[in-house]
């Protein structure tokens, strides 16, 4: 009985947590489906790859609906033996978004408990966290596998811990646990963000181990850590070994490319350009928008209102209020931060920030310096190039740092660090109570003094953003050639008015806290009671902050079907579809990065950070060009392309959706190669610069271009033409994504291309019924050497790297399922022995 009087207390948190969650996305209760750009982007581009597990109960694991072709490892691939995801699904019951909040409570809390800290604090501790702007934000815009990863990190971090107090068999278990629910989340930059929080905090152990002389202890603790990431991997296996295998294919692989598209020569052989790894980067004083919201103007969105300056400045230049509205909320970009672009600030509450401060000053417990150690290492890191000397060390030396992009994104470890912190100050500030008057006022002059230099330094800054140049030469539109001028000077006054009121609301909040616990301190309080002031104001700030950016209106939340189908035909899409042929589609606007016409057709656009790299180097280096002067190309009679663009044939795109004035057209591609062709030549060229610039200077239906290297071993070296027959044909039997069939017809040996993108792994490919080498032609693309006469060529996706990642995955779930058992069972012995005694 006793002891379940000890879980009443947790249970009551988690139902709170699960009310919390349901009540912050209310329209969940209603039926409505939270709208995501990035997910609504992601949907356009899986819809092949859905659609065919609808109706075959089975993965295709490759698409050709995005990007001419790709596996869909990345793309929300369903894997054989995944327990671990079932374990993560019956976690996360709730409907999305409700599902990810929830984690975010959940993990936290647990972490908490770690440190021993009673359920009203934790609790309100993990709102906190949960709460904080830039989780939530994720959660708007679609990044659900940043949320999911985010959402584990403090469970890894409570086993990290348990373990090295030497709590081996929990600590273990929990780590093992967790480790896989992180990696089962998919999103390897903030996994492997967390680990290099672990192996700084990992410092902080070691040494206490030193201190206490017991390094004895670090064979075990080590073993512990061995034992459960090996596991944790292994029910992982097939999605890591799947993402290994991708990686080089994708563009976090390195370029066999020595220049660039425009000819310049590239400066690093580094996964992905310097400038865009470090394209969002903190700026430094930009950071203290932890504490202060809108100190560099908040997001790109934010609304003025009618009180503003630009405002008022646009109804005294004659505007109407409804014209002086609309520019107001489509020109007035308040943010004037170093990032090219923001949804919202990072803010993680100015009473949080408050509490950070007190533990720092109040906090006896040592640990306290592995948290601090690891938000200040995020922090440095997250400021990229404007710290150069750091980030570029990390890029150059530090293994796998530079596959992944947005550094900014690193501050999610000071995001978990401060509140975690914060909570450690709150508890220790109610059970500790010496110099705890000495603490408060230390921490209450540090941050005020914070707030006062910033009000000191305001006149420092020029409120000048980057993006005003673009403000300007919108606005010229407009026949005063000053307006824009003048707009400008007038956000700049609407920027510095967000600077001052937010650093006074900060001022505020971080007043009444020092007030609530100095009256707990003077007896005029209660603990509990002075604790749930605290509380609210902590979790009531960042509430109110948050609804700026993800509110619960109509733009947000929609209708299921709205959600479901979140692309509706054009007349251009409606005209393409009654072609039932094989082909592809390019869709200007956007091109590449275009997942729209992906919904509807196969198509070359797509949303993804990981695209095939050899393609979007293809379509860097001559696709626009290509293109030229739209207008000298297309015949506006009969809506088709005049020239023959070889490039574009050889990808069989047979559409080109066009915007108008009157709305997207489609045009006809008259010259697209098909499914497959014969070629009269097959060239050889010596390196992968030449091979892609040879694509520009030569007609893809009669020639193809290679090289000799491991992707084309078998392929007979130097150049070798065929003889030419009018009659031989190559035609596409039966499409399905991971299996195509083709019927040949030639009098004499041939070599033939297929419109299909190349992948080394997983295609097997046969000649009546006969393995036959695939090898890699025109940079992306297929092609085989084909025999006289008439023959069925069948292609098959049946990746080897799903059946031994799902064998190894069964194994080390069965493993993993004794061992807990197992744990289980000691544990209980252990409490029967204790209780004999």
């Amino acid at each position: 009985m006793k002891q379940l009087q000890k879980l009443y207390p947790h249970l009551l948190a988690i139902i709170g947590f699960i009310i919390i969650s349901l009540v912050y996305f209310y329209p969940i209760i209603q039926g409505k489906k939270i709208y995501q750009s990035d997910i609504a982007k992601y949907t356009g581009m899986a819809k092949e790859q859905i659609d065919f597990r609808a109706e075959n109960h089975t993965e295709p694991y490759w698409t050709n609906s995005s990007f001419g072709g790709m596996p869909t490892y990345q793309s929300g691939a369903n894997y054989p033996n995944d327990y671990i995801g079932m374990l993560d699904n019956a976690i996360r019951f709730l409907p999305r978004p409700a599902d990810y909040l929830f984690l975010y409570f959940l993990g936290f809390y647990a972490l908490m408990l770690v440190f021993r800290v009673d359920p009203l604090k934790a609790f309100f501790g993990a709102l906190a966290f949960g709460l904080s702007t830039y989780l939530i934000v994720i959660i708007g815009v679609g990044h659900n596998a940043k949320a999911h990863a985010i959402g584990y990190m403090p469970f890894v971090v409570a086993g990290f811990i348990l373990v090295f107090r030497k709590r081996y068999l929990h600590g273990g278990i929990l780590t093992m646990l967790a480790v896989a629910l992180e990696i089962t989340a998919n999103h390897f930059q903030m996994t492997y963000y967390l680990l290099m929080l672990l192996i700084v905090m990992s410092f902080f152990f070691i040494y206490q181990l030193i201190q206490e002389k017991d390094l004895k202890s670090l064979p075990k603790i080590i073993g512990t850590f061995a034992v459960a990431v090996i596991l944790a991997v292994g029910v992982n296996a097939t999605s890591i070994l799947a993402t290994k295998e991708y990686a080089d294919f994708s563009t976090r692989g390195k370029s066999e490319l020595q220049f660039n598209a425009d000819g310049s020569k590239k400066e690093s052989n580094i996964a992905m350009d310097r400038s865009y790894i470090t394209e969002y980067s903190y700026g430094i004083v930009e950071s203290l928008n932890l504490f202060s919201p809108r100190l560099f103007g908040g997001g790109n969105n934010e609304k003025l209102t009618e009180d503003s300056h630009v405002y008022n400045f646009m109804l005294n230049y004659g505007a109407s209020p409804q014209e002086a509205r609309e520019l107001t909320d489509n020109y007035a970009v308040t943010y004037w931060g170093d990032q090219p672009q923001v949804a919202s600030p990072a803010y993680i509450g100015a009473v949080v920030f408050f509490l950070f401060v007190l533990a720092l000053y109040h906090d006896k417990r040592k640990i306290k310096y592995a948290f601090f150690a690891g938000a200040i290492f995020s922090l440095l890191l997250s400021w990229g190039k404007n710290l150069s000397i750091l980030t570029d060390f990390f890029i150059d030396y530090v293994p796998m740092y530079d596959k992944f992009r947005a550094v900014s994104s690193i501050q999610v470890l000071l995001e978990l660090c401060v509140p975690v912190l914060a909570i450690m100050g709150l508890q220790s500030f109610f059970t500790d109570e010496e110099n705890r008057w000495k603490s408060l006022w230390k921490t209450g002059a540090t941050t005020f003094g914070i707030i006062v230099l910033l009000f000191v330094c305001k006149s420092m800054f020029n409120f000048v953003g980057e993006i005003d140049h673009q403000l300007v030469d919108a606005l010229k539109q407009h026949p005063d050639k000053a307006f824009g001028t003048q707009f400008i000077d007038a956000l700049k006054e609407d920027r510095k008015d967000l600077y001052s009121a937010d650093l006074l609301r900060s001022g505020f909040l971080i007043a009444i806290t020092f007030g609530a616990l100095y009256m707990y301190i003077k007896n005029k309080l209660a603990a509990n009671t002075a604790v749930i002031l605290v509380g609210i104001f902590m979790v009531g700030d960042l509430f109110f902050v948050d609804k700026n950016y993800l509110s619960n209106d109509g733009q947000q939340f929609r209708s299921a079907q709205e959600v479901n189908m979140p692309y509706q035909p054009t007349q251009a899409d409606s005209l393409i579809l009654q072609d039932t042929t094989n082909f592809r589609v390019y869709e200007l606007a956007g091109g590449i990065y275009s997942p729209r016409s992906s919904y509807f057709h196969k198509s070359i656009g797509g949303y993804s950070a990981v695209m095939p790299r050899r393609f979007k180097e293809v379509y860097e280096h001559h696709f626009e060009r290509s293109m030229g002067d739209l207008g000298s190309i297309i015949d506006p009679q009969t809506l088709s392309l005049k020239a023959s663009i070889p490039v574009i044939n050889a990808f069989n795109i047979k559409y080109l959706i066009v915007g108008t004035e009157k709305g997207d057209i489609p045009i006809v591609n008259p010259f697209h190669n098909g499914n497959a062709w014969f070629v009269k030549e097959l060239k050889e060229v010596n390196s992968a610069d030449e091979e892609i610039n040879a694509l520009g200077k030569i007609e893809t239906r009669d020639v193809a271009i290679f090289r000799t290297e491991p992707l084309t071993k078998g392929i007979n070296k130097g150049t070798r033409k065929f003889t030419a027959d009018s009659t031989a044909t190559i035609k596409l039997d039966l499409y399905k994504p991971n299996h195509l069939i083709y019927t040949s017809n030639n009098v004499n040996d041939g070599f033939a291309v297929f419109s299909e993108i190349y992948y080394k792994d997983g295609w097997k490919a046969t000649i009546d019924g006969k393995e036959s080498s695939i090898f890699k032609v025109d940079y992306t693309l297929r092609g085989m050497d084909i025999p006289k006469g008439k023959h069925t060529i069948e292609f098959k996706f049946d990746p080897q790297v799903v059946k031994t990642g799902s064998l190894i995955a069964l194994f080390s779930s069965i493993v993993m399922f004794l061992v807990i058992i197992g744990g289980v069972y000691l544990e209980e012995r252990s409490k029967k022995k204790e209780q004999r005694k």
